[in-house]
């Protein structure tokens, strides 16, 4: 048995049989090492008894349950069918992507994951269920795709997904090591969410990537400040574009903010900006006064620099990308959610549009941090 298959071997036996289990005129006689069936091997060879006779279940276990991965488990349960005919292929895994899981199901194939979902479908037997939370390896993977050095090269990408890039050319642009590139590429080719082309690679399913960045993303993990002033939103947000740009103070606009100025039905009653963190203290200048509820500002000092990929001026006071706003609003409950929806439907996607039928630029082109 491979290595991979070895460590998750005791796990995807408990995991079958508590599945199979569930099914009241299932009963399992064994589910076991497989042995070798002429020049290949599955991981786990189960029998069982049903109604209508006796079926072989075959078995192929991955440590990962991403799309690529799934497709590759797919090919060999393929053809483990083909040299026992009557059995039934099944792909197993800590945690099976919702893509993968389609993936599956499209071949005729069924799954069982660690957490619990599942699709068995075969003779009697149905099976299903969906929606259980990844709880297992997939956080490792998240850490990696989504830390602030591997947020620089999504923000990248998702600035005009369309546009093709080498590994060199994206390390040079988000300010990453090429490893950091090579790995971030590896996990989105994973999630088939690139596509390979002779000049390099590109974004395949740019709003899908979003939106799981999205639901793993916080904004309350940088240091927020929470302050009171007599001026109004419009004001203040101006007074602290000038007083920034008079002391060399890098910042942009987010969140409400910044959505405001792109997709102007959004309302808010705060303002929200990122500021870089500087000997000179901003709120202070500006008479802001730190109160614990009741704020109408909140300055955010960003963990990584990364934030301020792609701002853009909008009458004299720079915002953060639509990207970025879009991941700050998406934290906050209910208006947040509609102001980020909003700015998705009516900002992101055009411009992914626009991008789509004009030329790419040069690397160095996208927008300074």
């Amino acid at each position: 048995m491979r290595k991979t298959a070895a460590n998750y071997e005791d796990a995807a036996k408990k995991a079958l049989r508590g599945c199979l289990d569930r099914v009241p005129f299932v009963k399992v006689k064994a589910i076991e090492r497989a042995k070798p069936i002429g020049e290949i091997r599955p991981d786990l060879r189960a029998s069982i008894t049903v109604p209508d006779g006796k079926r072989e279940l075959l078995v192929e276990i991955k440590s990962s349950g991403e799309p690529r991965i799934a497709r590759s488990a797919v090919e060999q349960l393929l053809l483990y069918r083909n040299a026992v005919p009557g059995a039934y292929g099944i792909f197993m895994a800590p945690y099976i992507a919702p893509k993968s899981a389609q993936i599956c199901t499209d071949a005729g194939v069924g799954y069982v994951d660690f957490v619990g979902n599942c699709r068995l479908s075969f003779g009697q037997i149905y099976l299903e269920q969906q929606g259980m939370p990844n709880t297992l390896a997939k956080k490792r993977d998240l850490r990696s795709l989504y830390s602030p050095k591997a947020a620089r090269i999504l923000r990248v990408l998702l600035r005009s997904p369309q546009e093709s890039w080498k590994v060199q050319d994206l390390a040079e642009e988000a300010k990453v090591s090429l490893g950091q590139v090579s790995k971030v590429k590896k996990l989105l080719a994973d999630r088939e969410l690139i596509r390979e082309a002779t000049v390099g690679f590109s974004l395949s399913g740019p709003e899908e990537l979003l939106k799981d960045w999205a639901q793993n993303y916080t904004y309350k993990k940088t240091r927020i400040r929470s302050f009171y002033s007599l001026w109004k939103i419009p004001q203040i947000e101006e007074n602290l574009a000038r007083l920034c740009g008079e002391k060399g103070v890098r910042y942009a606009l987010t969140g409400f903010s910044a959505a405001a100025r792109l997709a102007p039905a959004v309302r808010y009653a705060r303002a929200f900006a990122y500021v870089e963190e500087t000997r000179q203290d901003v709120a202070s200048l500006l008479e802001f006064k730190e109160v614990p509820s009741g704020a109408n500002v909140s300055l955010l000092t960003p963990l990584d620099e990364g934030v301020f990929y792609g701002v853009e001026d909008i009458d004299r006071v720079r915002i953060t990308s639509p990207v970025q706003a879009y991941l700050d609003l998406v934290g906050f409950r209910g208006r947040g959610e509609e102001a980020a929806d909003a700015l998705l439907r009516e900002v992101i996607r055009k411009r992914w549009r626009v991008a789509g039928n004009t030329p790419p630029t040069k690397s160095g082109q996208q927008g300074p941090f």
